[in-house]
């Protein structure tokens, strides 16, 4: 969007997707029905951890049927859901978090390296978390998995609750990291995970 006619050419088919003047979409609908779900889903799983059980297996199966289905669309989805798309490599990872130090990171329409890194980080957590909490629900599960019927129900409690502690703290590095953007680009990411809609690309931008 360098210049006028191209801002113009941009408005107009905002208005065509029924996007705001300004904006163009980004997120799909699987996306953001996807990202607001495995919030509550989440926030359930943690609150009914030592209370409810029946809840907190209801929450856990939850979780790992969101995650099964991200994994999916993160193949044959949209192009801005694909993995392919946006996850990059450490060095460019890093490089990012060295502009974002200097405050002077790029902004990207779809996720930029460090939240691609987060999504990774975060799906593998729930993934491990679901799945022991899946294995220590029935002793005889165990046995389906080499290994784990040594380590027993009590360690692989314990590594549930591990990787649950993990989980949340990414958790919060991430909401860090929304703010951080939000901030920094002038841009309400959460609600551009309401919308789907982001503001159009500027020169410097990476779409």
């Amino acid at each position: 969007m360098t210049t006028n006619a191209n801002g113009a050419m941009m408005t107009d088919t905002a208005h065509k997707n029924g996007t705001t003047p300004g904006t163009v979409p980004v997120w799909d609908r699987l996306v953001r029905v996807f990202h607001w779900s495995l919030v509550a889903a989440f926030a359930v799983a943690w609150l009914s951890a030592d209370e409810l059980d029946a809840l907190h297996r209801f929450a856990g199966y939850g979780i790992a049927s969101l995650v099964a289905v991200r994994l999916v669309w993160g193949v044959i989805g949209t192009q801005p859901a694909r993995f392919v798309r946006f996850v990059k490599g450490p060095r460019a990872t890093l490089a990012y978090l060295g502009d974002m130090v200097r405050g002077h990171e790029r902004r990207y329409l779809g996720h930029n390296p460090a939240g691609a890194a987060m999504i990774v980080v975060l799906l593998a957590a729930l993934s491990g978390t679901a799945f022991t909490g899946w294995l220590s629900d029935e002793p005889a599960r165990l046995a389906l998995v080499p290994g784990a019927a040594w380590a027993g129900k009590d360690l692989m409690e314990d590594l549930h609750e591990v990787l649950a502690n993990f989980l949340m703290f990414f958790v919060v590095l991430h909401l860090g990291g929304v703010i951080v953007a939000s901030v920094r680009h002038r841009e309400n990411l959460a609600r551009a995970m309401i919308t789907g809609d982001k503001r159009a690309p500027a020169p410097g931008d990476i779409a």
